[in-house]
Parts: C-alpha cells; structure tokens; sequence
C-alpha cells in the first residue's frame, strides 16, 4: 500500500515538472517591428484598373500580438502613384502624372492558424498562416507632387501571409488596399474631379494599393507564468 502510495506521489511531482517545463518553454514573443517594401498603385478617376502605373512603396511598423490569433498593428508607409494625363476636354495627353502619399494606419488582424514558434508541448501551433487585416488610418499628399497640403482618412484592409522561419524574426507578404474618402488624391483640377462627381457620389472614391514584402524582429517575451505561486 505504501508503496502505491510513493509511486502517486512521483507520478504527479513528473507531471507537474513537465507543466512547469511547458509553460517555462512557451514563453511568445509580444511585440514586433518590421521594415517593408513592394509595389504600389492608384485607380481612380486618371487610371480606372489597378496595378496599372506601379510606383515605389515602403514603410515601418509595430505590431502587438493578444492571442495567438489577434494581434494590432500601427503602421506608417509611404508610396508614389500615378496615372494618366489629360486635358480640359478629358482627351488623353502623354506622359504620366505623379503624386506622393504618406500614410498612417491602425489595423486589427485576424491569423486563420494559431501562429508561433512550434514545440513540443503545443502541436496546434503553426510557423506560417494566412491572415486579414481592417483598421482606420489617414494619408497626406499634395496637389503637385511633393506639397502635401492636403489630408483625407482612408480605410485599409486586406489580406496577408506571415512565415516565421527562426526563433524571432519572420517574413511577411502583404496585400493592402487604402479606400479614401476622398476624390482628390491626382494632381491639377483637370484630374481630380474629371466628371463632376466629386463629393456628390459615394461610390467615386479614390483606391491606392500596396503589395509589400518585409522583414520581422520580434521582441519582448511574455512572462512566466508560475504554478505554484502565491495569487497576493
């Protein structure tokens, strides 16, 4: 009987070294910062379809991760676009208009996996998964290129793709679309409201388009959780 005894007694003092081991292991990171560039587009009033005139972008963000589903992100990027030149009777002119954006965003994001570094206490736990994103953000451009005098909110979604290939840095590829309330984002009045629609439709609103690859350094672990601690 005694010795029935000892052998629970070992049994749950194993168990609980290999919990304690499992939550000491499993210690994700909570924050990231990465660095990102790719292609971006305009469609418009000047340029109907997009990736049509593909300009430059880049940015920087900041990303704090919940769960291992949710996550913000803030973001500030930059990109060239532009489109087509035209006259006062809208005939088609040569050469190509050119403008500059800088944009600020707040998205949440939604990981379809349950994203992370994969081990052997947790076999749920992907290195890779798709993801969708929706925020708030706000663009500043100019009417010629370069003046940045004017200011619109736009609403930025999309979809991306997030790999971690080492303990704290990943890759990410992602598909942003940047819906403005506005109608003005070309340059010169010829362009900006080419068929009298601006402030009057809902529906003509200007698109601007990022589809970026960047880098990902990951920083700051959560904590330990301890078992066998005192709540106070």
């Amino acid at each position: 009987m005694r010795a029935c005894t000892w052998i629970k007694y070992g049994l749950f003092v194993l168990l609980l070294a290999v919990g304690l081991r499992a939550v000491a292991e499993e210690r994700p990171y909570l924050c990231e910062i990465g660095l990102q560039g790719g292609l971006g587009y305009y469609a418009g009033d000047a340029t109907p379809h997009i990736f049509q005139d593909i300009r430059e972008t880049y940015g920087i963000h900041f990303r704090y991760k919940f769960t291992k589903r949710w996550a913000v992100q803030a973001k500030a990027s930059t990109q060239r676009i532009a489109g087509n030149n035209y006259d006062e009777r809208h005939n088609r002119l040569p050469g190509k208009w050119e403008n500059r954006i800088i944009g600020v965003d707040v998205m949440g994001e939604f990981n379809f996996l349950r994203y992370g570094a994969r081990n052997r206490f947790d076999r749920t736990l992907y290195p890779y998964t798709p993801y969708i994103f929706l925020g708030v953000g706000a663009g500043l451009y100019g009417s010629e290129m370069n003046k940045f005098n004017r200011v619109a909110a736009y609403l930025p979604f999309g979809i991306g793709f997030k790999w971690k290939f080492c303990d704290f840095m990943g890759l990410n590829i992602a598909w942003q679309h940047n819906l403005y309330f506005a109608d003005n984002l070309e340059t010169g009045a010829n362009l900006d409201n080419m068929h009298k629609l601006n402030g009057s439709n809902i529906m003509n609103l200007d698109l601007t388009g990022q589809l970026t690859v960047g880098i990902v350094f990951e920083f700051a672990k959560a904590k330990k959780i301890c078992l066998i601690c005192n709540s106070d």
